[in-house]
Order: C-alpha cells, then structure tokens, then sequence
C-alpha cells in the first residue's frame, strides 16, 4: 500500500471548496483513506482573506479545512527557509512570494507532496499540479 502525503496549498482548497473541475481531483485525493493531508497554516489566512473577497461563510470552510487535514504550524525555521527560497527563486520569476515560499519550506521539511494549481510551483519538485 503506497501511503502519499499531500500539502494542499489555498488553490487546492478554494477549488475543492467550489466544487470546481480541479475541484474534483483535490476531492479525490482527500477521500482517499490512504492519503495524508496537511495544510501550512498561513493558507488558512489565504483562505479567510478568499472569504471575506467572495462573501463566504470563512468558519464553515475552516471547519472543513481542519476536518480535512493537519494544519502545519509555521515556525521561526520555516520562516528561515523561506527567505533563501524566495531569494532564490525571485532570480527567475519576479513575482515569487513568500507565502509560496513558506509552502515550500514546510514541504521540504514534512516530505510531502504540493498539491496546487498555482503556477508560481509550476516546474518544482515533488508538485502535483491541478490541471
């Protein structure tokens, strides 16, 4: 039994959360028991702006967002980390932020897969990109 742990980033969230197409790949890899599912806490802040921009109910989606998986604390390493990422990767695309920054720090740390549609991850390891 292969056992995959994804970090789902806000783009996985929002579209499983609308029940968009991509949506419904994030939905199957969430009702898949075998799977382990984390979420980097500064996308729940992503997520809670995302509300207030679409007038949605921000507890009832943090509630299924907690129901769903691991919400991964961010720590002073992190942060760290994320500061050399984005150093590094703003050499090449000019828009790279630190919050992607954080989900790729946090993923290195927990060895997990980014599960994302967000094209600044487009290209980097250990992504599954929503199409």
């Amino acid at each position: 039994m292969v056992v995959l742990h994804y970090l789902l980033d806000t783009y996985a969230w929002v579209e499983y959360l609308i029940g968009s197409k991509k949506g419904i790949k994030v939905k199957k890899i969430i009702e898949n028991e075998k799977n382990t599912l984390s979420t980097p806490e500064n996308c729940i802040s992503e997520i809670k702006l995302w509300c207030l921009a679409n007038n949605e109910d921000f507890k009832k989606l943090f509630g299924i967002v907690k129901m769903g998986s691991v919400i991964e604390p961010i720590n002073l390493i992190n942060w760290l980390k994320a500061a050399e990422i984005r150093h590094g990767n703003r050499k090449e695309m000019k828009d790279f932020g630190l919050m992607d920054s954080i989900i790729l720090a946090k993923q290195e740390e927990i060895k997990g897969i980014i599960l994302t549609g967000d094209l600044h991850f487009k290209n980097k390891k250990n992504v599954e990109f929503l199409l």
